[in-house]
């Protein structure tokens, strides 16, 4: 109970700072909203049907770019982890793109894919898709050696061997890896937003920007925490169903 006791304490302290500080600098209403001012700006969104649209656009975001993130980095990983020699031949080519910021690619990915849906997820993609792969290689990297002689001495074949020893050895660093993929992947989400998009909760922000209603600047910033906690949470749970011989 005590991380509810830290964010009910969270939200007191936000509520008197700014409520006390509009009495000094009448400014402060504007600068830093309180709770409250952010709870009505929900209120009417909602009521203006605009909330649930771009809180679901945005997370089907997430969701098909960390997907397809996971569906191609995870065997990688694993394949790098699991093959030294595919690993000497992939492993340069990766390190060259790795370092390269995702928004960096923002420009060119509008030219590739317009304004939309499309743009924000090879973003999200790309943001998500290196953590994955670098945990996927580090679980299959790191199987102990004498498991995987065990294996071989009793005659297990290769593949055999990389479904029955290497693979639920290397669960705990894969399910690592999209919990960090999700959590890069809405902070990449958010920057491609405010640049190109018609919808969502980056769009939101920009747009709040320009209109100075920073309680719907708070609101988006506050939903975005709220969603990267759910899914950070529902994602444990299945690890914890997938790994019930794990606990840490």
């Amino acid at each position: 109970m005590l991380h509810l006791w830290l964010l009910a304490l969270f939200l007191v302290v936000w509520q008197a700072v700014s409520t006390l500080g509009t009495r000094i600098n009448p400014q402060l209403d504007v600068m830093l909203p309180p709770p409250t001012a952010v709870f009505s700006a929900a209120q009417e969104l909602i009521a203006r049907g605009a909330l649930l649209t771009h809180v679901m656009d945005s997370l089907r975001r997430v969701l098909v770019a960390v997907g397809v993130g996971a569906i191609l980095g995870v065997p990688l990983g694993l394949a790098m982890g699991w093959s030294a020699g595919f690993r000497a031949s992939v492993d340069p080519l990766l390190e060259f793109i790795r370092p390269i910021p995702p928004l960096a690619w923002i420009p060119l990915s509008i030219l590739w894919f317009g304004i939309g849906d499309t743009q924000n997820e090879y973003i999200i993609f790309l943001a998500a898709f290196f953590p994955i792969v670098l945990n996927a290689m580090a679980g299959a990297r790191d199987v102990d050696t004498y498991l995987v002689r065990a294996g071989l001495s009793l005659g297990a074949r290769r593949r055999d061997l990389f479904l029955t020893v290497v693979l639920p050895a290397s669960l705990p660093n894969i399910f690592t890896g999209l919990r960090v993929g999700l959590g890069i992947g809405w902070m990449a989400l958010v920057a491609g937003e405010l640049v190109a998009a018609p919808t969502g909760l980056g769009f939101m922000i920009n747009n709040a920007r320009t209109l100075f209603r920073s309680d719907y600047i708070l609101l988006g910033m506050v939903l975005i925490g709220i969603l990267g906690l759910i899914l950070d949470f529902l994602m444990r749970q299945i690890a914890a169903i997938a790994m019930p011989w794990y606990r840490r």
